[in-house]
């Protein structure tokens, strides 16, 4: 069965801001590899209804900060995720939020 260019794959990533189609099959692995991660989808649980930092996803996960940050990194590179930067007690924290409320996939 031969697929016409009409009928493509597409990921649909949403916020309350705007939404993105992606259609890029690169895109696309980068995005569906993050999400296979039992690891990474709790960490996107944690992080849903409020941005927090490595220390404490490592803390309620009851997982290393090298692991947590490691994972974190892959969501990064799948736009899942984004990250900053802030000043806390003992140095710099690293603070993660949710870039897109809501996932769908396009047939």
């Amino acid at each position: 069965m031969e697929i016409s260019e009409n009928e493509i794959l597409a990921v649909e990533l949403i916020n309350k801001k705007h939404s993105i189609v992606i259609e890029s099959d690169n895109q696309i692995e980068e995005i569906v590899k993050a999400l296979s991660s039992q690891t990474r989808r709790q960490i996107l649980r944690q992080i849903k209804n409020e941005p927090m930092d490595v220390s404490k996803i490592a803390a309620k996960l009851e997982m290393t900060e090298a692991n947590i940050s490691a994972q974190i990194k892959k969501l990064e590179k799948a736009k899942l995720v984004s990250c900053e930067y802030k000043s806390g007690q003992h140095g710099v924290r690293k603070i993660s939020q949710l870039q897109y409320d809501e996932i769908k996939i396009r047939f």
